[in-house]
């Protein structure tokens, strides 16, 4: 039967297995960071690439001539041949996703949120050079889409890629691809710290040092090659904003509001227009042709809807439209971008939600400005609040949204109205939707993205918490006979399947099973525990996490632990029953009716 177990058990013994205490870093962190690094220096090239070959294909189409400067196709001499224009990009990249790849069809993030939750971060290495090529075309063309969500995908890509040549585990894969695609992003907007945070808020899901290390220093040496390569000025320059005052706070907290409903709506609106291609009679190829062909018809009403328009955020950001041209092309923009997203075509969403949550920003601005006289409203500030918290509730990537807004455009007076306004965008947003833009795509292929990041609550339960102690523990020297007629005894009393088995009173051999003691009392009743077929134990301590315990069940593959430590006289042992129950536990405090303390 059961017996006393002296407290000498060590780790060092034959048949035993320790944990190896979790650490926040360990050398792979550097050997993943010194790769991530050196990636980010490619992607910054990779960036500069891309927005010179837009500049090249816009300057072919819409000027002829040859040259990679960065210009707006809205100053264009071709009359109504430039209808055409966005529809010939459509048929390149029409027959480039169908040739090439399909994934490059729609704006980047989600395809690798996909890959990230699926595949194990792995995309195929044609996406590296499909993806910018495809998004050159068709903002090149005309489309009226942002270099963002390419390039973003394009540094995810390579970063996924290194992560297949290099002997990597899947966590230190999806470390490589956010860190090119922030990098990526970063080289374009020379916006670190929003960078940062959308690798964790979209590609991540996460918050951990193994992964934020290389992502932070990749994003920081893209942003110093972006400064040597296009220099240090903020991508959208602004007049000085003076600090806003305590009653202006409450209007730009409903500027954010009014902005993250339309949000909702415009995320509706777009998956509405791409189940509306979905059932036309022609095969998908000829889609992003279509949608070229309303993108060109539009922009020959309002030029300002075609291509990245980056030059209309500046605009807006310093205030110099009036009203009727702010209304005019928040809805040209709207019906252009909704369009030609929805047919497939390739392209990114920041810069087009950007454009028309910031038209509706400066709109309510003004409209607040007229009515209200003294309520101190600045049109500049408007309009970045509603910039900010239309990606908040789009995509409820809330801090990237609220810092890149601040970053592009340097202006600390607007860093609380920007904080209040997608807050509060962010709020309707999670109250109204399920999903977001990003998500939406994915989700209907049954994929579930994760919505919210909380600390592993077994990373805070203790083994002692939850183990059985003392354990009952068989002696190797004892009968098969003899422990069956003690197992029959103790069934109504445990649960447990698996006991550790002990040479003399201090070592381990390893652990037995219920069965195997059974079907050996019956067939050889004079074998001894000891001869049994048994598994290795795993050794664990009490001041150890549930966490730790997991990863030693899943590395050793044994049934159950044993908790050992010096000072305890006797060990415990911790089953997989033993951990759910401790989650279950947890998890009935977390959804516990609200209470009153006092």
């Amino acid at each position: 039967g059961p017996i006393p177990v002296a407290p000498s058990l060590t780790s060092t013994q034959e048949g035993t297995h320790m944990p190896t205490r979790a650490t926040l870093v360990d050398r792979r962190v550097l050997w993943v960071s010194f790769h991530a690094v050196w990636l980010a220096v490619v992607a910054a090239f990779v960036a500069q690439g891309l927005t010179w070959l837009i500049g090249l294909i816009t300057n072919l189409s819409f000027y002829g001539r040859w040259s990679s400067e960065f210009v707006s196709p809205a100053h264009h001499q071709l009359g109504l041949w430039v209808i055409i224009v966005p529809a010939l990009g459509g048929i390149v990249v029409g027959l480039m996703a169908r040739y090439g790849s399909q994934a490059i069809r729609g704006h980047g993030i989600p395809e690798a949120m996909e890959q990230i939750l699926t595949n194990d971060s792995r995309i195929p290495i044609r996406m590296t050079f499909l993806k910018p090529l495809s998004a050159a075309i068709a903002i090149g063309s005309g489309g009226p889409f942002g270099a963002e969500g390419p390039i973003i995908a394009t540094g995810g890509a390579m970063g996924s890629v290194l992560g297949q040549v290099l002997k990597v585990t899947p966590a230190e894969r999806k470390a490589l691809l956010a860190a090119g695609a922030a990098a990526g992003m970063a080289a374009i907007f020379n916006a670190p710290i929003a960078s940062v945070l959308l690798a964790i808020e979209l590609l991540l899901f996460e918050f951990r040092p193994r992964s934020l290390i290389p992502v932070s220093l990749a994003v920081i040496v893209s942003t110093m090659c972006r400064r040597l390569l296009a220099g240090e000025s903020v991508v959208f320059v602004a007049p000085t904003i003076a600090q806003p005052s305590a009653g202006s706070l409450i209007w730009y907290l409903l500027i954010g509001a009014i902005v993250g409903v339309a949000s909702v709506g415009i995320t509706r609106l777009v998956y509405a227009i791409e189940d509306g291609f979905a059932h036309l009679p022609i095969h998908w190829m000829w889609w992003p042709a279509l949608g070229g062909l309303c993108v060109g018809l539009i922009g020959y009403g309002w030029p300002d809807t075609l291509g990245v328009g980056y030059t209309n955020i500046e605009h807006m950001v310093r205030a110099d439209w009036g009203l009727q041209t702010v209304v005019a092309l928040m809805l040209a923009k709207l019906a252009s971008w909704s369009i030609a997203l929805g047919s497939g075509t390739s392209g990114g969403t920041l810069a087009p939600l950007f454009t028309i949550g910031g038209c509706l920003g400066a709109v309510i601005g003004c409209l607040v400005q007229a009515l209200v006289p003294h309520a101190h409203i600045h049109p500049g500030v408007a309009a970045m609040v509603g910039m900010a918290a239309m990606f908040a509730g789009a995509s409820r990537a809330v801090l990237t949204s609220i810092v890149f807004v601040f970053e592009t455009t340097g202006q600390t007076g607007a860093l609380l109205p920007l904080m209040g306004g997608c807050m509060v965008a962010y709020l309707l947003s999670c109250l109204s939707m399920r999903t977001t833009i990003m998500t939406e795509k994915i989700a209907r292929r049954g994929v579930k993205v994760p919505d919210e990041y909380a600390a592993d609550p077994l990373e805070h339960i203790l083994v002692s918490e939850a183990c059985t102690h003392p354990a009952h523990c068989l002696d190797a020297e004892e009968t098969s006979a003899t422990a069956m007629q003690w197992l029959k005894g103790y069934e109504a009393q445990s649960h447990h399947q698996n006991f550790p088995v002990l040479q003399g009173s201090d070592r381990i051999i390893g652990i037995v099973s219920r069965q195997t003691i059974l079907t050996a009392g019956e067939a050889t009743p004079t074998q001894a525990i000891g001869a049994l077929p048994m598994r290795v134990a795993a050794v664990i301590r009490p001041r150890q996490s549930l966490r730790e315990a997991i990863h030693l069940l899943a590395t050793t593959a044994a049934p159950c632990l044993v908790v050992t430590d010096p000072h305890l006289p006797q060990p415990g042992i911790l089953t997989r029953a033993d951990i759910v129950r401790a989650q279950m536990h947890h998890a009935r405090k977390a959804t516990a009716a609200p209470e009153r303390l006092w």
